[in-house]
């Protein structure tokens, strides 16, 4: 069984952290994870400080295990969210879209874990300055919002100058993934993509069953020109925004046919108008898993992976 100091940090079994999507990173899900020993992850996303609330009593009664909350710093609900995970003494907070640092003293007051998602070197040098506990260095591989680097240029660039663990995240799906991962340098891996195909996750199956169905080049990058990227499968919406980006429409104009889009794709069902946002990791998707066997297998996988490596390493045949 393979442990690292991510491990100790989180008190979790295994390296394993779940990302913390919108609409799709539930209670249920979440406490799956952390009930199979990974850290489960709350995504909160756009959504006010009652409906995270009860998302976070709700996890409680589900597992006994540690949990996170993610927080968007595009939310305009930080602040509540802040002062609801405060309160409630949620043992890990991940960051994305911003800054933590004026929330990282009030965070360590309640002994919470604080690690943001970066997706350059300057950005992970700074939130180790400002007093982070890791961070989660994320390729453009991730399915959602995501920067220009990729996992294999970004994971071994940040964990050369940080001190503190870096954990990969963005096309990684498997055992050769998570090895790979900690072969470039990282201490655990955050996955997304492979979660949403989970029983436990409570996304439309219409969601699941696009995920599944999605080939290597299935995915798509809409919004370059808002400055705010995200990666989803393509499908008619994605059309849409190719179209009003090559018209030169406004930030406001993307931004508006946005709205919404991930609700109608999670909640819904609409694959075709709404965003279904996904990792490239997708074509490795073939069948829905419970959470545990997602978890148990590429842990049970890691053995014969090493094995194959180490053949290679002496010289000889592996089959």
């Amino acid at each position: 069984m393979i442990r690292t100091e991510i491990c100790e940090l989180l008190q979790i079994k295994y390296p394993i952290l779940q990302g913390g999507m919108a609409w799709v990173a539930t209670s249920e899900l979440a406490a799956a994870v952390s009930n199979a020993g990974g850290l489960g992850i709350i995504g909160a996303g756009n959504a006010p400080g009652e409906v995270i609330k009860k998302e976070i009593e709700k996890i409680k009664q589900l597992t006994d295990k540690p949990f996170g909350v993610n927080i968007m710093f595009l939310s305009p609900f930080v602040d509540e969210i802040i002062e609801l995970v405060y309160r409630e003494r949620v043992p890990v907070v991940t960051t994305g879209a911003g800054n933590p640092g004026k929330y990282i003293p009030k965070l360590k007051e309640r002994d919470i874990k604080v690690i943001p998602v970066v997706p350059s070197v300057a950005l992970a040098k700074k939130m180790e300055h400002i007093g982070a506990d890791a961070v989660i260095a994320e390729g453009t591989e991730a399915g959602g919002h995501i920067g220009e680097l990729t996992t294999m240029a970004l994971v071994p660039q940040i964990a050369d100058v940080v001190k503190i663990p870096v954990i990969a995240a963005g096309g990684i799906g498997d055992a050769r993934g998570f090895i790979s991962a900690l072969a470039l340098g990282a201490k655990g891996v955050q996955m997304g993509t492979i979660f949403v195909c989970s029983e436990e996750c409570t996304v439309h199956e219409n969601y699941k069953n696009a995920v599944i169905k999605a080939g290597d080049r299935s995915t798509v990058i809409t919004g370059r020109s808002t400055g705010h990227p995200v990666r989803m499968i393509k499908n008619k919406l994605y059309r849409e925004f190719d179209k009003l980006e090559k018209s030169g429409a406004s930030v406001e104009e993307i931004e508006k046919l946005g709205a919404g889009r991930l609700r109608l794709a999670c909640i819904e069902g609409d694959v075709d108008m709404g965003s279904v946002m996904a990792g490239q990791i997708s074509g490795l998707i073939k069948e829905i898993k419970p959470v545990k066997e997602i978890i148990e297998n590429i842990i049970a996988e890691c053995d014969s992976v090493i094995s194959r490596l180490n053949y290679l390493a002496r010289g000889e045949k592996h089959d």
